[in-house]
């Protein structure tokens, strides 16, 4: 499984972005979106179940970002608003058969991350 992101760049704050995850999705898969600033570990944003869409975010990003999944195109899309300054990051898609798991260990397919910046 190749996985690649695309959508990145730079936007002011309260701007959004779309985040594109290619040749993403299988039967019984998961899909992730993770993001990892400079000094700071990889961390879970939100995730989506390939056969049913359930998804989950992570407290910081709720109400703002909405990951979704389109079969036919076998993508999934992190729609991002309301950007901060905290949303700074490098983003990654990621890929594991099963369910969704916050944990990055979790996740045995990646892609090459899509760099965010968020300005003030």
């Amino acid at each position: 499984v190749q996985l690649q992101a695309s959508g990145g760049g730079l936007v002011q704050a309260g701007g959004s972005l779309r985040l594109s995850c290619a040749n993403a999705g299988r039967t019984n898969y998961a899909m992730g979106w993770f993001r990892q600033a400079p000094g700071k570990q990889r961390e879970f944003v939100a995730g989506i179940t390939w056969n049913w869409g359930t998804t989950v975010y992570v407290d910081s990003v709720k109400g703002r970002f909405t990951i979704s999944r389109d079969k036919a195109k076998r993508m999934v899309y992190l729609q991002m608003n309301s950007l901060d300054t905290e949303d700074t990051a490098v983003y990654y898609c990621a890929a594991r058969n099963g369910d969704i798991t916050p944990e990055t260990s979790g996740y045995a397919y990646w892609g090459q991350g899509t760099q965010v910046t968020v300005s003030s």
